[in-house]
């Protein structure tokens, strides 16, 4: 029979395409929710934080410009950031190493599936995972802490969560680049995000004019906390889109791609030994 139009064959090749990413993210997505400890640290330890931190803190609030907020919403805005960072950057970080040192990197590499499907595939897996735990996190501020929801701020939410979940992903595959073997990576991770959590108002408000304030605004975690935190805080008007705050965290995404782009290696390192899967778990209990 004779060939197909152009355009239908475009149309065949890109239905396919779309189906082997979206087959690699449902892949990545199972993958993740056999993972015990993985699932806690990223989805269900902020739902207990923010239980946590309401039940100690809950009946205080923030002096923000505009007036008092309430810390229960201002929680709810950090920790669903920070759920978002956690799913992406975090996550990224910790479980491509162990698959680059177990050489199951290798093996994908050597498949007729060009790389790039895989990568986009534990990518897009990171980002629906961010998604899925900011809403819930949202849902539950919305619920139970009386967080304020104006619909006409919600394009600036998804748009902030966009930029956000797109940069924290390239810098965690820059990250993966720059980490020699899986038993560094859950001390890499942790030390470059948890200290940054601290001082970008996540856990804590910390005072804009102090000298923390000003440190953590030259990474990219408080910008996009205070961005994100901007779409449901009563105090900010409609749309509360924050250009120049997002326009800070996608440089930093910018300058995380090239790097992943540049030194991403899918072989294991010389000095990392082969992993069996005891060696596997005790690295991603380390997460903790």
């Amino acid at each position: 029979p004779p060939p197909p139009p152009p355009f239908q064959a475009e149309d065949g090749i890109r239905d396919s395409v779309n189906g082997l990413v979206g087959s690699e993210m449902c892949i990545r997505d199972r993958y993740f929710f056999r993972v015990p400890v993985a699932l806690f640290f990223t989805l269900l330890l902020p739902i207990v934080m923010l239980v946590l931190f309401n039940a100690l803190f809950g009946d205080n609030t923030v002096t923000i410009e505009g007036g008092e907020w309430p810390i229960r919403q201002f929680y709810t805005g950090g920790l669903a950031a920070y759920t978002a960072v956690s799913a992406t950057y975090s996550n990224i970080g910790n479980m491509v190493p162990i698959r680059r040192d177990e050489g199951i990197l290798k093996r994908w590499r050597s498949t007729p599936l060009p790389t790039w499907i895989y990568i986009a595939g534990i990518i897009g897996s990171s980002v629906l995972i961010a998604f899925a735990g900011t809403t819930l996190l949202i849902a539950m501020g919305y619920v139970f802490y009386e967080l304020s929801i104006e619909w006409a701020k919600m394009p600036a939410a998804f748009v902030t969560m966009l930029v956000g979940v797109s940069t924290f992903a390239a810098l965690g595959m820059a990250l993966v680049s720059l980490i020699k073997s899986a038993s560094s990576s859950a001390a890499v991770v942790n030390a470059t995000i948890l200290p940054l959590a601290f001082i970008s108002d996540v856990f804590v408000a910390t005072d804009p004019d102090s000298t923390l304030a000003k440190i953590a605004n030259l990474f990219p975690l408080k910008p996009f906390v205070n961005a994100f935190q901007d779409c449901f805080n009563p105090f900010v008007d409609a749309p509360a889109f924050a250009p120049d705050k997002l326009a800070f965290v996608a440089a930093w995404g910018i300058v995380g791609g090239v790097i992943a782009i540049k030194r991403f290696s899918w072989e294991p390192s010389g000095a990392a030994p082969r992993r069996g899967r005891k060696a596997r778990q005790a690295a991603v209990d380390a997460t903790a």
